[in-house]
């Protein structure tokens, strides 16, 4: 296995805040794939259905359990809801048993769970590390594609008391934007990140009564009447007002660019950098051509940006993974190939090669 730290030595402060490694094993979509992340913006691209969202879901369980306490395998059922709550679902589908893997890494330290496919419940899988795992606890957020604030009212309570089919990334994102701020200062950088983001949507975001709004000059904006895109960039700005987002935290984000005009790519591209830039690890997938340039085109040389192409291998059908510093180094880029055909398209058309 690559890219596992080695026990002999001594992670600096910011890798042992960083998840630093993912393994899995005849996981969901994954025969097997050891994947290493880097310390500030990790950008997940690939077609539907290479498993960009199960690898968000599988770490942000794993930092999210240091800070509630509950098993990890019970939190996986929890955010990705199989069919009964069956933790066996979770294992990739094969006609015969097969056991599940999960290793999880954060400098020295080791989160490792396993379950059979046939495992009914999360109290049937082994976890071993959970201790030292959980020494420190992780802030971590997972921002999901479905924009939640505008279902804030009522639906904490409503989760938390009844069987609602929703996976529980939906609740905890609730959870952390309805946290009140952190004491003491904001400090100068965050500060600066407020107020950009308070340019962009126009106003500052209240709550009242568990309901969101945009406070501008002409008044209070619910959130129910404003643009998904703005929601968004008010969620940001709740969770670096709140102190979720700040150094330490992990941010976890499921294609941020549903529903954003482009042009405000480039405002939510250099808000993620200058939040890598004070220490938050940030991991997202996205289908955006937008994004990627955006990032190309920000990337200063302190900046810690690692790009993940998943693919299917046209040998074997089964999910592979390669890793570059800037995206056009990547060679399975299903974005790059589209904005490629278009390209070769249009030629053709001015050429008259339509005709």
């Amino acid at each position: 296995m690559q890219g596992k730290p080695n026990a002999n030595t001594h992670p600096t402060e910011r890798e042992s805040r960083s998840l630093t490694n993912i393994f899995l094993e005849q996981f969901t979509a994954f025969k097997r794939l050891d994947l290493n992340l880097g310390q500030g913006i990790n950008v997940f691209i690939g077609a539907n259905g290479t498993g960009k969202t199960h690898l968000l879901k599988v770490a942000y369980a794993a930092c999210d359990i240091t800070k509630t306490g509950l098993d990890f395998a019970e939190k996986l059922t929890r955010v990705f809801l199989p069919s009964g709550r069956v933790l066996g679902r979770l294992a990739k589908r094969q006609e015969e048993r097969v056991l599940a893997r999960i290793d999880v890494f954060r400098g020295n330290k080791k989160l490792h769970a396993f379950f059979y496919s046939d495992s009914e419940s999360p109290a049937s899988s082994v976890t071993t590390g959970y201790d030292t795992w959980s020494e420190d606890t992780i802030e971590s957020v997972f921002i999901p594609v479905k924009e939640m604030l505008s279902h804030g009212p009522g639906f904490r309570s409503l989760y938390a008391q009844r069987e609602v089919y929703f996976e529980e990334i939906h609740a905890d994102i609730l959870d952390r934007a309805y946290r009140p701020p952190l004491r003491g200062p904001l400090g100068s950088a965050r500060r600066r990140i407020l107020r950009d983001l308070q340019n962009a949507v126009e106003g500052e975001i209240t709550v009242k009564n568990e309901e969101f709004f945009l406070q501008t000059g002409h008044g209070n904006l619910e959130f129910t009447l404003l643009a998904e895109g703005m929601r968004k960039l008010g969620l940001l700005w709740i969770l670096v007002q709140n102190g979720t987002l700040q150094n330490g935290s992990v941010l976890f984000w499921d294609e941020p660019e549903t529903n954003l005009n482009p042009k405000l790519c480039e405002v939510l591209i250099d808000i993620l950098l200058r939040l890598q830039r004070l220490g938050v690890q940030i991991l997202i997938a996205t289908h955006d051509f937008a994004i990627l340039k955006e990032l190309e085109l920000q990337m200063t040389a302190g900046d810690q940006v690692r790009f993940h192409a998943l693919y299917r291998d046209v040998s074997d059908g089964e999910l592979r993974c390669e890793s570059a510093s800037l995206p056009f180094q990547l060679q399975h880029s299903p974005i790059d190939e589209a904005f490629s055909s278009l390209y070769d398209r249009e030629i053709e058309r001015s050429l008259g090669g339509d005709e």
